[in-house]
């Protein structure tokens, strides 16, 4: 399977300290993969480098290579606006903006310059659904997204970030602030919408790891320790350090 997204020997450095130590790890179009791994340990810094948030970070020195299909995401002349369109981030906290629900999940096409009403209306829909949102909202999308649950601000995330239309998403542990039933849902949306993107999600919970990921990539102080199928990471792990890690001898 052709990877949708390589990075080879990945370095990041804040100042003086080096956080990440050479990373070699590829993304398949359509999976979920989990990256795991103890606080601390770089696995957030590395998402990261998949949109280019670092490049926000005063200090942040990175090298290696990283390739969306046959873009070089890092060259000087690549459009880092348009990047972080194809490869989206939704976060620990829900953000939902202090403003409508269909303004909201509509935001992003607005910034690309989609002011055709229909068009908004047609995507907004088909965005909400996807995320699986539609049938609780649909008529109150005036209403302010502030005011909805912990849950499903975080779809309304979700969607805002599928209504432009991303190759991959990225996800920083998207339930850790969320209750048990909330985060079932969203773990419900994620396996449906593995079918249309691929997906990149940052967890510390080893059970939802299992439960949806395909591929898991364990990391500790900053290295790759080992990266393979979920159930060979989890029942068959080719390293000790990540059956100590997965079997709760230190983290």
């Amino acid at each position: 399977m052709q990877p949708i997204i390589t990075s080879q020997d990945v370095k990041l450095s804040y100042g003086a300290f080096e956080a990440l130590h050479g990373i070699d790890l590829d993304f398949n179009q359509n999976e979920i993969t989990a990256l795991i791994g103890p606080s601390g340990c770089g696995k957030s810094t590395y998402l990261r480098c998949l949109n280019r948030m670092n490049d926000l970070i005063e200090g942040v020195t990175i090298t290696g290579s990283f390739k969306l299909k046959d873009l070089d995401m890092y060259a000087e002349d690549t459009d880092v606006v348009e990047l972080r369109r194809q490869v989206g981030m939704v976060f620990q906290q829900p953000i939902p903006f202090p403003m409508s629900i269909f303004d909201n999940v509509s935001y992003g096409l607005k910034l690309n310059g989609s002011p055709d009403k229909n068009f908004l209306e047609e995507r907004v829909e088909e965005s909400l659904k996807q995320a699986a949102l539609w049938d609780e909202v649909k008529d109150d999308l005036n209403k302010s997204a502030l005011e909805l649950s912990g849950g499903q601000q975080q779809r309304i995330s979700i969607a805002r970030v599928l209504a432009v239309r991303p190759d991959v998403i990225l996800m920083d542990e998207p339930t850790s602030a969320l209750d048990p039933i909330s985060s079932a849902q969203i773990e419900d949306t994620l396996l449906q919408l593995k079918k249309e993107y691929t997906i990149i999600m940052v967890t510390h919970n080893m059970q939802q790891a299992t439960r949806v990921s395909d591929k898991t990539a364990f990391f500790n102080l900053g290295n790759l320790i080992e990266a393979d199928s979920t159930e060979k990471i989890f029942m068959n792990p080719a390293k000790q350090e990540t059956d100590d890690y997965i079997n709760g001898k230190f983290g």
